[in-house]
């Protein structure tokens, strides 16, 4: 299952104490100060990666942490900074500073940005030498890194989306067309969170069942016209085993319209499913009411694969060439 938002505790290591220690040379107690600065601590970064199920991994983890820098040595040495964090999300994240409210936005993969800061290290009893303290006795601890919990969310970036009411079959299509493994049922929001398939090196997403009034953030719309608003074409599945078929596909129709009027021109193609329960007499009147809309129209069963392999290789002669 997809996970498109999630909200982690994230910290930058603490800078490394300085110390206090000595220069000793032969037959002199203490020749001098000797004590080395503390190292910085690591940095958090975040770096998008071309895999949309990253956000996963971070569902049971722990705070996500960078390395703190290394406390001073002697001989006048600095301590070794620490390690730097690179938290990979998937291209298309918004990371959200919840502290203090900061976004980046991720659009490019292997694009990176720095999210929290290393502490700096504390200053060892060298740098305290002057020619009124020869021998100093205080140094200072390392700062603490910045510490925040970070908001993760995805904007899905997919080549098809499918949408429909729920319990119209997007999930059984999607399985038809990709080697997606969606959970599927005979009750309406089996799925809760998109779920994604690859077509011949495209992807298609199942958009989860949207209702009358998502557009105004009824169920869980808004979150799922989000992702919508990402697919570069719509595949609107329609059941046969429901009555008014020009009413189901007017019912998300304007969802999408008042969402976004961008949506109400892309790419969309009509897939009437559930052809096996549905007479062929009914079926006729029914389709002439869905003629009348000028889209491109499928006529499919996915559960005895009727018209499914017409679908496919149509869908993949238009994505080639667009």
């Amino acid at each position: 299952m997809l996970v498109d938002e999630i909200t982690i505790k994230a910290k930058a290591g603490d800078g490394g104490d300085g110390v206090v220690r000595w220069r000793r040379e032969k037959y002199k107690p203490l020749s001098g100060p000797a004590g080395g600065n503390g190292g910085k601590g690591g940095d958090v970064y975040v770096k998008a990666v071309r895999d949309l199920t990253l956000l996963r991994k971070y569902r049971n983890a722990k705070v996500q942490k960078a390395e703190d820098g290394e406390a001073g040595r002697k001989r006048s040495q600095y301590g070794e900074g620490g390690q730097d964090l690179y938290l990979e999300v998937p291209v298309g994240t918004k990371v959200t500073n919840l502290k203090t409210g900061r976004q980046v936005f991720l659009s490019e993969e292997d694009q990176v940005a720095k999210v929290l800061l290393g502490g700096t290290g504390g200053l060892g009893n060298e740098y305290f030498k002057s020619s009124t303290n020869r021998s100093p006795q205080q140094s200072t601890p390392g700062k603490p890194g910045e510490e925040a919990e970070l908001k993760l969310e995805l904007t899905l970036t997919v080549d098809v989306g499918i949408i429909g009411l729920p319990n119209a079959g997007k999930s059984s299509l999607l399985n038809s067309l990709t080697n997606a493994k969606s959970a599927v049922g005979d009750y309406p929001f089996t799925t809760l969170e998109p779920s994604l398939g690859d077509f011949y090196g495209y992807t298609i997403a199942d958009i989860p069942g949207l209702i009358e009034g998502a557009s105004t953030g009824k169920g869980l719309g808004q979150k799922f016209l989000r992702h919508i608003s990402k697919t570069k074409m719509l595949l609107h599945v329609i059941s046969l085993a429901e009555d008014d078929l020009k009413n189901q596909y007017c019912t998300i129709f304007n969802e999408l319209s008042n969402f976004d009027k961008n949506l109400i021109d892309r790419e969309e193609w009509i897939i009437l499913n559930k052809k096996d329960l549905i007479s062929n007499d009914k079926f006729e009147m029914e389709f002439k009411e869905i003629d009348k809309l000028k889209k491109r129209v499928f006529v499919v069963s996915t559960k005895t694969g009727e018209g499914v392999k017409n679908l496919a290789d149509s869908l993949v002669e238009h994505l080639r060439k667009s």
